[in-house]
């Protein structure tokens, strides 16, 4: 069995943008849940400066081998300029990626 979820969601102003998919998927004794979320947003900028968000990355594993379950998360967080029409734009984003492993229990035959 697969599950699927997707949204895609923007601003009125079209500053902001989120992107997420979800999906499960039973399969051969063993569930998989992956979560994607993409954010952005576009700021008009005066000028190109060093204030803007320092790139950030962050990875994490966990495993249960008592459970029978592994969970691996990742985050990334950035930033650039874009010139358009003589005007500058910082771009701000965050993508996250979530995978979740886990074996699922064995039915019961009489």
């Amino acid at each position: 069995m697969r599950d699927l979820l997707y949204k895609n969601l923007t601003s009125l102003d079209k500053k902001k943008r989120i992107i997420a998919s979800s999906e499960t998927l039973d399969k051969e004794g063993l569930r998989r849940v992956i979560h994607r979320h993409f954010v952005y947003m576009v700021k008009e900028a005066k000028q190109q400066d060093n204030s803007k968000p320092t790139p950030y990355v962050y990875v994490l594993k966990e495993r249960n081998n008592a459970q029978q379950k592994e969970k691996f998360f990742c985050r990334i967080k950035g930033s650039m300029y874009l010139t358009q029409d003589n005007k500058l734009y910082l771009i701000v984003f965050m993508h996250s990626l979530k995978i979740s492993l886990e074996a699922m229990p064995n039915p019961v035959s009489n």
